[in-house]
């Protein structure tokens, strides 16, 4: 597949939203509104925002006021869509893993739904905005979108006239940062069948024992990015005389030179390298004042003349060294594709202010950029499976019907 080449300039067309998707939908108006929307999204230039989505198709005020509606505060579900979405994702990548990541989207003023501050550990600093983890399924080739969870700080889900405005749920409660990745990995593997994938956690600073052993309990192999300032007691097992005390991840990476090994070419030349090893992470003592641990495979790549640019990688003890390395370059094909999801079709754009506009805005582009990865990796599909829409272009697009 190559997503690269469908792009402002480009004419391809599009496979388009499979048939079943939207079955959902209780009323045929929404499942066609459904596709509208998806088309309007593959045809807007810039910014995917309602208005832009309903200038696809005329931009009169009824049509604005009948896209806001649909997104903003009809009433149908968008978990269906996702499961939809998941199972015709897994037909076309055969993937390889989850991989959850978080996201800041900075936003002006605190009227949107979930604006708060949140630390950006690549930026340094601190952004007021709205913050997501998603969950993509993800193959060596590509990966697609599937299942969403929006961070709702304490000040959206205790206060009653901010709950009521932004229709956040009665159910929702504040989360942290640990409890969103979980939660939104744990819905995402339970909406496909048969033996769960693992999970590649990229999010740097989650606390890697309570998301290692909420996974543990779920059966699902985890690979969790940390931070190089995490310590940890190489197993002496693997390494014998180096020592007991624990240490910075990234100072054991430094010191181990013995132990990097050419891993792979680099896209834009050269190559990089890689190293794994058997380490511990301490636990708080136990009862009797000794020091638990638990087994973790440290694994580590960067590009051969930037070693400070190393990703360092926890992956569960049992997992073979080769299989974890496969895993962690999954979260590089999704660093690609999430900023190719973006510019194609408005990942982050949704400007409204409502909780479920949010979460329908970005449920149907993903579904879009499914349409995307479909057509870059399968151009001819039978016509009875599939329908076949402009990704971008500078036409009015057409409904996506059936046949």
């Amino acid at each position: 597949m190559h997503l690269t080449s469908i792009g402002p300039a480009s004419h391809e067309r599009l496979d388009g939203v499979p048939l079943d998707l939207f079955a959902s939908l209780p009323r045929s108006d929404q499942r066609l509104k459904a596709e509208e929307y998806v088309a309007g999204l593959l045809a807007a230039h810039g910014r995917k925002t309602l208005r832009n989505v309903a200038d696809q198709f005329g931009g009169e005020a009824a049509r604005k006021q009948s896209v806001h509606h649909f997104i903003s505060e009809s009433s149908w579900e968008w978990e269906p869509v996702r499961r939809g979405l998941a199972r015709h994702a897994v037909e076309l990548l055969d993937p390889h893993a989850w991989v959850v990541r978080p996201t800041v989207v900075p936003k002006a003023g605190g009227h949107s739904v979930g604006v708060a501050e949140y630390f950006v550990p690549e930026l340094g600093r601190t952004v007021n905005g709205q913050q997501s983890f998603g969950a993509w399924l993800a193959s060596p080739a590509a990966g697609v979108p599937v299942n969403w969870q929006l961070v709702l700080p304490a000040g959206w889900v205790e206060g009653a006239s901010r709950r009521r405005r932004s229709h956040v749920p009665a159910t929702s409660r504040a989360l942290s940062p640990e409890e969103n990745a979980g939660d939104v990995a744990l819905r995402a593997a339970g909406s496909l069948p048969g033996t769960p994938l693992p999970v590649v956690l990229d999010a740097p600073g989650l606390d890697p024992l309570w998301t290692g052993r909420h996974f543990e309990r779920a059966g699902i192999p985890l690979v969790q990015r940390v931070d190089e300032r995490i310590r940890l007691r190489v197993d002496p097992l693997a390494l014998p005389g180096h020592g007991i005390l624990p240490h910075p991840a990234g100072r054991i990476v430094t010191s181990l030179r013995r132990l990097w090994r050419p891993y792979a070419p680099l896209p834009a030349g050269g190559r990089s390298l890689s190293m794994t090893l058997p380490v511990v992470l301490p636990e708080v003592r136990d009862g009797s004042g000794r020091e638990a641990g638990v087994q973790r495979l440290l694994v580590a790549q960067w590009p051969e003349a930037d070693l400070s640019a190393a990703r360092l990688w926890l992956a569960d003890g049992r997992m073979r060294p080769a299989e974890a390395l496969r895993l962690t370059r999954l979260a590089e094909v999704v660093d690609r594709d999430d900023t190719l999801a973006t510019e194609r079709v408005g990942l982050r754009d949704f400007a409204g202010r409502s909780f479920q506009g949010w979460h329908r805005h970005i449920t149907l582009a993903s579904v879009a950029y499914l349409a995307c990865v479909r057509a870059a990796g399968a151009p001819h599909r039978s016509r009875g499976r599939a329908r076949t829409g402009p990704c971008v272009g500078s036409v009015r697009p057409p409904l996506l019907r059936v046949g």
